[in-house]
């Protein structure tokens, strides 16, 4: 924030305090009140490690995750890890986002920064993904379209209407209890259709709301001593309970893409599973975020990447399904298959860094300032701002 500046005698009326805009994927700043491990991103704002640290394990396990789908079917172990994995990997990530999205409002910068950084790459990598499924796997009829997201872009859909109905929530006195309510509603609500992906866009929206309600110092009670014990045993029984659900419980739950009459059941298991679904993934997400580390690790600074190596690592994905590298049987034994966590882990990492984010960033931040009308406002900060770094380097001369 910047306060009024004087130069040449002229004494100026301050200015709004200019605040941050929050980003699509949104890079932390430290919470007050927090245990700090502070990380200055390319803005000079201040990262906390923590939320860093979160973000990259968390889009580690989605890499993972998406590696053992076509070989999960030959394990029953991992298909249970798989489920305990998908409890809560997006649970978790969605939360976050939801917290850094509290001071979110309809400012004309925030707004800008909503369409460049949200917006303008899920047209973008739903376009590239179209092309990519056609031309590589030979499919001529698949059609590029924007009201129906395929495979990784659903969630900057998501994040785009979760984002714009944000002052929304801020006015509900209740928020959490409603945005549970619309999930059980969506979830016995088939004619909803694939439009936007709006199964989806509900059914997670209640972890997007609770982040939106979340206060730094809730994320300091998950990280007592005594929770971070407990983790160890939760974690064991949901591996437990996964191996026992496997062949009794559609996967497909965890997905949250489709009403429950869809998925074959009756309609009263929707709402029951939304629930249901909604307790075990806080549960396994508060162990989640008791394991994370505070501290500034080897990783940290890949956080700051997550949606890069989110969107790019699909086409990774796409191409070893397109091409059947995985159907090879050297993969569907528990050594082929610690050998493909690997490899998912090590290049959803490589894709965080900061090359690969040089080399993008044309695309995922794009700045597009000709597309948008100039701020009285903004130009002036930036100008007061200017104005108070060249009196500072006056001064230290």
């Amino acid at each position: 924030m910047f306060d009024a500046a004087s130069s040449h005698g002229q004494h100026r009326r301050p200015l709004p305090p200019a605040q941050s805009p929050a980003e699509g994927v949104p890079s932390p700043r430290t919470p007050t009140g927090a245990r700090q491990s502070p990380q200055a991103d390319r803005s000079g704002k201040t990262r906390d490690a923590f939320f860093d640290n979160a973000k990259y394990l968390a889009i580690v396990l989605v890499a993972m995750g998406h590696s053992w789908e076509p070989l999960k079917g030959d394990s029953r172990i991992l298909e249970a890890l798989y489920t305990v994995v998908y409890t809560f990997h997006m649970p978790a990530f969605i939360i976050i986002s939801g917290f850094f999205s509290r001071s979110f409002d309809m400012r004309p910068d925030r707004l800008k920064r909503l369409i460049t950084g949200v917006a303008v790459p899920y047209v973008v990598f739903e376009t590239a993904y179209s092309l990519f499924k056609r031309y590589v796997e030979h499919s001529p009829g698949q059609e590029i379209s924007l009201l129906d997201p395929w495979y990784l872009t659903w969630f900057l859909c998501a994040l785009f209407v979760w984002r714009l109905t944000t002052p929304i929530w801020k006015l509900v006195r209740w928020p959490l209890p409603v945005a549970l309510g619309i999930a059980m509603l969506a979830s016995v609500s088939p004619s909803i259709g694939d439009d936007l992906d709006l199964q989806r866009v509900l059914q997670f929206l209640p972890y997007f709301v609770l982040g939106l309600c979340m206060k730094p110092e809730h994320f300091q009670l998950v990280r007592r001593r005594w929770v971070r014990a407990a983790a160890v045993p939760v974690f064991a029984a949901a591996l437990v309970f996964g191996w026992w659900a496997v062949p009794r419980m559609n996967t497909a739950w965890f997905y949250h893409r489709d009403s429950a009459q869809e998925l074959g059941g009756p309609w009263w298991s929707g709402p029951v599973m939304a629930v249901a679904m909604f307790g075990c993934s806080l549960l396994l997400t508060a162990c989640f975020f008791a394991w994370v580390p505070r501290r500034k690790m080897w990783f940290t600074a890949l956080g700051a990447g997550t949606l890069y190596g989110y969107l790019l690592h699909g086409f990774l994905v796409k191409y070893a399904d397109y091409r059947g590298w995985l159907d090879n049987p050297v993969f569907h034994h528990p050594l082929g298959e610690i050998l493909v966590t690997a490899v998912a882990a090590t290049a959803v990492t490589l894709l965080c860094t900061a090359p690969v984010r040089r080399v993008f960033r044309f695309v995922m931040e794009p700045q597009m300032n000709w597309a948008f009308k100039q701020d009285a406002a903004e130009l002036a900060r930036e100008r007061q701002q200017k104005e108070r770094e060249r009196e500072r380097e006056k001064v230290s001369a």
